[in-house]
């Protein structure tokens, strides 16, 4: 007689944080961050919801970071490699050492996002020719239903996250136009490090001179030196691949990849 092995329902990972994506807004869990990294065997995994402007500072990850953290398989999302976490769990244990970053990211590296997709996989790292970068300004309706969750979000949380909430949406989508082995595509970027770029300038300069300091950033500074996309499928339309990161090989002296 076969005995069936269920899949663990709930568990604790370690992994190496690759991804944090733009903070997104809903009725649910207030202010989120979707972030991925790669388990100590390899494996993908995406940790959401996490409130990172609620984190304890001594939680507040960044790439590279090795994190400890319990899980539980969510409900409302089948994608194989996603994992609600326990916030209150989260424990950063480590961190990459650059010696070893070409080694880790190597195995990794995927040329066909049609290829993962058919294997039932939502999260990739690309290895793509980047065409063009550009920026769309969002349809005022857009803005406005954001800004409409923002509120949502607002009223229901306490007095800390009123004050660390953001008070607005980005009004731009910043987008890559890249080649693959399936062909051309046409993706959103999501870091956060765009949003956080442009709303650091709007501060201090005016919306052409952000707008031009982004556009020369990452449109020209960071292709010409190598860069990675970390891609993940959209949780509702899961034929959608959505650039989720960016990894710039200049940071990894040693990597030397033929583009």
């Amino acid at each position: 007689m076969i005995r069936m092995t269920m899949p663990e329902k709930s568990n604790e990972s370690e992994a190496i944080i690759l991804v944090k994506a733009s903070p997104q807004f809903s009725q649910k869990n207030g202010e989120t961050v979707c972030c991925a990294g790669v388990d100590l065997h390899g494996n993908w995994l995406r940790l959401y919801p996490v409130s990172f402007r609620h984190l304890d500072q001594e939680q507040k990850f960044g790439r590279w970071d090795k994190v400890h953290f319990k899980w539980r398989l969510p409900k409302d999302d089948n994608r194989k490699e996603s994992r609600r976490i326990d916030q209150q769990s989260l424990e950063i244990t480590g961190k990459l050492p650059q010696s070893e970053k070409e080694k880790f990211l190597s195995p990794l590296i995927k040329t066909s996002l049609d290829k993962e997709y058919q294997e039932s996989k939502s999260l990739a790292l690309l290895q793509a020719e980047i065409i063009d970068f550009f920026y769309e300004r969002k349809e005022d309706s857009e803005i406005e239903e954001e800004l409409l969750l923002y509120k949502k979000a607002v009223d229901q949380s306490d007095l800390f996250a009123k004050k660390v909430l953001p008070k607005t949406p980005c009004p731009y989508k910043f987008k890559y136009r890249y080649r693959t082995d399936d062909g051309i595509r046409v993706g959103t970027c999501q870091d956060w490090e765009i949003e956080a770029t442009y709303f650091n300038h709007k501060k201090r300069y005016d919306e052409k001179t952000s707008l031009d300091y982004i556009m020369n950033t990452f449109g020209k500074d960071y292709p010409e030196k190598g860069m990675l996309l970390a891609m993940g499928t959209h949780s509702r339309y899961p034929e959608t691949w959505l650039i989720n990161g960016i990894i710039r090989l200049n940071e990894i002296k040693q990597f030397s990849l033929d583009f």
